[in-house]
């Protein structure tokens, strides 16, 4: 299993802000990395055994199917996430300590296909773009919120 992850710090931002927009699927557009298009939901997200699929841009990762496993209000969420071309685990937590708001996002993953070069494709190429993705996500996360806190 692969590990990719990323940070972000916020100030004068609540939990309660960031997640509201973080659960919210009509801002997605706005901060996930290649999203495109929800394809459908099941359940109430955020809750556990809530699904979301969707649509990543034509260059990204294509359908991509979210499945809550864990989801604690104030703390954070954990995914079943599976593409074309991995599965695995993400989770997303807040933490908030003297006025400043930590959002981490993690991602354990199997890449899929039987490539005998898969654990070196994974370590020169796959994994430094997942956590570069990762970062994107987040950095555009902080944007909206900081763009939020300005309203």
């Amino acid at each position: 299993m692969s590990a990719a992850r990323a940070r972000t710090k916020v100030d004068g931002v609540s939990i309660a802000e960031a997640e509201r927009l973080w659960y919210d699927r009509d801002s997605w557009p706005l901060f996930i990395d290649g999203f495109h298009a929800i394809v459908s939901v099941a359940g109430e997200s955020p809750l556990v055994g809530s699904i979301v699929l969707w649509q990543s841009t034509p260059a990204g990762r294509g359908e991509v199917r979210e499945t809550v496993i864990d989801y604690e209000p104030g703390v954070g969420q954990a995914l079943e996430v599976e593409d074309r071309a991995i599965s695995g685990r993400q989770r997303v937590s807040f933490v908030s300590r003297d006025g400043q708001l930590t959002v981490t996002l993690e991602l354990d993953y199997r890449l899929k296909g039987a490539n005998p070069f898969r654990a070196v494709t994974d370590w020169l190429f796959i994994r430094r773009a997942q956590n570069e993705s990762l970062q994107r996500t987040l950095t555009a996360f902080r944007l909206e919120l900081e763009a939020l806190g300005a309203d």
